[in-house]
């Protein structure tokens, strides 16, 4: 993800500024627009949703993405649907498709046509280290973190993946990120994105490996090169 602009979002600049990542990886920090008494911030949270009730971080790496189809009654989701929405600004993202007769699969780029970021349904948590009877510890730093909300993929995604990210279009910000909403509206939002909102192409296998993050790995690939 590159700098998110502020004035799209209407927030001012995040108290920690991230450098470019075009291939962030569970655990790292993103940008995510919150709301507070109608005021909106950009805060930088860590990727992979951490339950307020978690003995310690290590379950985050595994609340990345959460389903809409159950996310007002899982445990790890259902306060942080009911009261902490944020919205998750990328330039694209990525997914693996099968090739037939091959063991590895081939990455794709998606994003949108008109190089406006897609703005990802996402929800937040806070979490505070906890002690052997799993009481918070005083004087410690909370840990703000974020999942992204999923549901069943579009006819464009369709051929690359069966799940996509929700995406808010911008005249639903304000419903998406007020607490005081009415979670049946809410529930509303969580839908496939038009199928003309996307488009993907093929991109280098390098994006695999993690420690690779330049915004080269976004172009497009008539096949796979390492």
């Amino acid at each position: 993800m590159s700098w998110p602009s502020t004035k799209y979002f209407n927030t001012a600049a995040p108290q920690q500024v991230l450098e470019d990542n075009f291939n962030v990886a569970p655990t790292t920090s993103v940008y995510a627009v919150r709301a507070r008494e109608g005021q909106r911030s950009l805060a930088t949270l860590r990727w992979g949703l951490v339950p307020f009730w978690a003995k310690d971080l290590k379950i985050g790496s595994r609340m990345i993405n959460a389903r809409s189809e159950t996310v007002a009654d899982k445990p790890a989701f259902r306060r942080a649907f009911g009261k902490r929405r944020c919205l998750i600004p990328a330039d694209g993202f990525y997914e693996w498709a099968k090739v037939d007769g091959q063991k590895a699969k081939q990455p794709y780029f998606i994003y949108r046509p008109d190089e406006e970021p897609l703005v990802f349904a996402g929800l937040w948590e806070r979490w505070i280290s906890k002690d052997e009877e799993g009481k918070d510890l005083p004087d410690t730093d909370p840990v703000d973190s974020c999942t992204i909300l999923t549901v069943a993929a579009n006819n464009t995604m369709k051929p690359v993946h069966d799940r996509m990210p929700v995406m808010i279009p911008p005249n639903a910000w304000d419903e998406w990120l007020d607490p005081q909403s009415d979670l049946g509206v809410v529930g509303s939002l969580l839908v496939p994105a038009p199928e003309a909102l996307l488009q993907m192409h093929p991109v280098s296998t390098a994006v695999n490996r993690v420690q690779n993050k330049g915004s080269e790995l976004t172009n497009p690939v008539k096949r796979d090169t390492p």
